[in-house]
């Protein structure tokens, strides 16, 4: 017969503790991004030209869907969120928020745009570019 774990009320209060830390993290984060949505949407576009992740025929509509991807993050349920970075929380970690949801918008969605002609490097790549330009502005 298997033994049935049962935490104690320290343990889940250390848990407790961990999980409204991480959540009050996510929450600044999203919430300092509202006000250096434009800087960043044109350093990331700028960064991801420059690194040669993505070739595009312009920079100024790359630097538009960008921010609209972050735009939609600010006004993203919880569960939307979770469900866009599912597939690539393991890259880093202690994985940023916006570096993590706009990664999934480049990777998944930014492919499909009229301006770009593709997009290369690893989704490392494409993370660790973009989590410098965001932990510039919005440090964790």
């Amino acid at each position: 017969m298997p033994k049935v774990f049962r935490p104690s009320h320290r343990e889940t209060r250390i848990l407790s503790k961990i999980e409204t830390s991480k959540e009050r993290s996510r929450k600044k984060a999203i919430g300092d991004l509202r006000e250096h949505i434009d800087p960043l949407s044109n350093s990331i576009a700028m960064k991801l030209i420059e690194n040669k992740l993505i070739e595009t025929s312009n920079k100024n509509g790359i630097e538009q869907e960008i921010k609209t991807y972050l735009e939609n993050l600010i006004h993203a349920q919880d569960f939307d969120i979770d469900y866009k970075i599912a597939p690539f929380r393991n890259l880093s970690h202690q994985p940023h928020i916006v570096t993590l949801y706009l990664t999934a918008h480049v990777i998944e969605n930014l492919i499909n745009h009229k301006d770009i002609v593709d997009i290369y490097g690893s989704d490392e790549d494409i993370y660790f570019c973009i989590h410098r330009e965001v932990n510039k502005v919005i440090p964790l």
